[in-house]
C-alpha cells in the first residue's frame, strides 16, 4: 500500500465513489461536488490522501487546516480493506502534515448512528465531546 496525494484528474471519481461507498458515516454535500474539492485543493492540496493498493485506490482521507486549528472531513477506507490499518495509517500521515504547519489540536465530526468509527478514533487517541464533537492534542 502507498498513501500519495490526492491527484484530481486522476483520483476525483474514484475517491467520489469511496465516500459514496462508506455508508451513513459520510454525508457528502454541495461541498464535495468537484469545483469545491479544487478549491479545497487551492487550500491545502497536502492535506487530500489517498491509499492505493497496485493501482486501486482503497482509502482516502481529506483534512483541512486554517492556520489554527486542523479538521477531518473524510476519512474512507473500502469495505473489503477495513480491519488492516488503511485508516489509521492515513490518519497517521494527515497528523503528520498537520504537525508540520504548527497544527497544535484538530478535530472530526462523527454521526451519532456511527459508534464505529468512534471507537476507531478513540483507539487513536481522540476523546469524545460534546454533541459527537471529538478533538486531539498533538502538540
Amino acid at each position: 500500500m502507498q498513501i500519495r496525494e490526492f491527484a484530481f484528474t486522476r483520483d476525483l471519481d474514484s475517491v467520489l465513489d469511496l465516500w459514496s461507498a462508506a455508508g451513513s458515516g459520510i454525508q457528502l454535500g454541495r461541498s464535495d461536488d468537484p469545483e469545491e474539492i479544487r478549491k479545497k485543493l487551492a487550500r491545502d492540496p497536502d492535506l487530500l490522501l489517498v491509499a492505493e493498493d497496485k493501482g486501486r485506490l482503497i482509502g482516502a482521507v481529506m483534512g483541512g487546516f486554517d492556520g489554527r486549528r486542523g479538521i477531518v472531513y473524510h476519512l474512507a477506507v473500502a469495505a473489503g480493506e477495513r480491519g488492516k490499518g488503511i485508516g489509521r495509517a492515513l490518519m497517521a500521515e494527515l497528523e503528520r502534515r498537520l504537525q508540520a504547519k504548527g497544527c497544535l489540536k484538530y478535530y472530526l465530526l462523527v454521526t451519532k448512528d456511527n459508534p464505529e468509527a468512534v471507537e476507531f478514533y478513540e483507539r487513536q487517541g481522540w476523546e469524545v465531546m460534546d454533541l459527537i464533537l471529538m478533538g486531539k492534542v498533538i502538540g
